[in-house]
């Protein structure tokens, strides 16, 4: 009787070396830019030669500046609070002015929205140019053109605010999901009907931040326009510092502290209360 005998086949265990774990990838800004900007922060330090025991003076002097503010002078309240009042309107009516021609020119200038590519490039560019130049330039461009008071107070912070609103409108419209817009444009709704539900709900409270921001702006913006002959409380800080009537200054710096106090409150509220709705 013949047995078989099933040969056992060996087994052999394949051992592969375990792969690496990827080496994270340095991020070639910081490789290149920390440098970069330490060489130029270091170059333009020797450079402009400060003299460090002056500053030291200086800040001396300042610390006894900052006794003499204490108490405030409250004497010449009411003049001040109609001039923060004016500085109020000056940035409101600038913002306002600002925010509508900005909220139109976006939809123009979002990629996604724009009718053509060039439209939206001219006037992205229009944007950077009015960005670029300060808004204290513009006052002074404006004053040499209508004269002093609040006008180019108001014409300075139009144009500054619609330079700065239109990039960060665009940006927050070319953030809009395209399924949206797609789903939309399918069920056959008019360019009016696509912008009214489907994009303002989704932005609007971005736009409404960004808003916000640009009054909180333009409140700053009135009171250093207002040293300039723009009017308003910036005058009062103005001559009261060239005065050395340092307590009154603290007095207007309390004001102004609390007009953008006010509307960063106010504002807040009002979002919690839009997401509240939204939930």
């Amino acid at each position: 009787m013949s047995m078989q005998m099933n040969e056992a086949k060996p087994s052999f265990t394949l051992y592969t070396s375990m792969p690496e774990p990827p080496k994270p990838k340095r991020n070639k800004l910081l490789v290149i830019g920390l440098p970069l900007i330490t060489v130029l922060f270091v170059f333009s330090l020797v450079q402009l030669q400060f003299d460090y025991a002056k500053i030291t003076q200086g800040f001396t002097k300042l610390g006894g500046y900052m006794g003499t503010m204490f108490p405030p002078d409250f004497s010449a309240w009411r003049h001040v609070l109609l001039a923060a009042v004016e500085s109020l309107q000056v940035a409101i009516i600038g913002s306002v002015l600002g925010i509508v021609v900005a909220f139109f020119l976006s939809f123009l200038a979002a990629s996604n929205l724009t009718p053509h590519p060039f439209v939206a490039w001219i006037i992205r560019s229009a944007a950077s140019l009015l960005r670029a130049i300060p808004t204290i330039v513009w006052a002074l461009i404006f004053i040499v053109s209508v004269g002093l008071g609040p006008l180019p107070g108001v014409l300075a912070i139009a144009v500054s605010a619609a330079g700065m609103l239109v990039k960060v409108f665009a940006q927050s419209l070319e953030e809009i999901d395209k399924g949206v817009l797609e789903a939309m444009q399918s069920t056959g709704a008019s360019w009016l009907q696509i912008v009214m539900q489907g994009i303002l709900p989704t932005v609007k409270t971005a736009f409404i931040a960004w808003c916000v921001l640009q009054l909180e702006g333009g409140i700053a913006e009135s009171t250093i326009l207002g040293a300039v002959g723009a009017g308003g409380i910036g005058y009062e800080m103005t001559h009261a510092m060239k005065s050395y009537n340092f307590a009154a200054a603290l007095f207007v710096g309390l004001v102004v502290f609390a007009m953008v106090f006010s509307v960063e409150f106010v504002a807040n509220r009002y979002k919690m209360k839009l997401k509240t709705r939204q939930n």
